[in-house]
């Protein structure tokens, strides 16, 4: 009786091949193609508490106004299809909008520059989250 399940289950996954489908980012709501069209302000109502302070008092300095920038030619640099070109920083207070999805940024941990490409889940979080610093060391007793 096993082997003849066996086979009958076979012959049904070869009749019919499932295609695979795949999740639809969004972000609280607002799908990633409409994100990149949001304005400033209505980017920053999405954003997190500390995210939204961050930019309605303080803004973004010229430091993270140039890190912007440089992602921006590096993508529009890069041929369909290719990653862009690492942009180094040591910006890791760098607060991830939209318009870094698909950058490459080699992030600054104190050593060397790890490279995170930037997904559209990390959303509002700060470069440094993704270049951890420290690691973990086990004494041995």
């Amino acid at each position: 009786p096993l082997v003849a399940h066996q086979s009958k289950h076979q012959s049904t996954m070869s009749s019919a091949p499932k295609k695979r489908t795949f999740r639809k980012f969004s972000y609280r709501g607002v799908d990633l193609e409409n994100l990149l069209d949001l304005s400033n302000e209505q980017l920053v109502d999405l954003l997190p508490a500390r995210c939204r302070r961050r930019f309605s008092k303080r803004g973004l300095k010229r430091k993270h106004m140039a890190l912007m920038k440089k992602l921006t030619n590096a993508k529009k640099a890069a041929t369909q299809g290719e990653k862009p070109e690492v942009v180094k920083t040591h910006l890791r207070n760098m607060i991830i909008v939209p318009q870094m999805i698909g950058s490459v940024v080699g992030v600054y941990n104190g050593k060397v520059f790890n490279s995170v490409e930037v997904k559209p889940e990390m959303n509002g979080f700060y470069l440094g989250k993704f270049s951890i610093y420290y690691f973990f060391f086990f004494k041995q007793k």
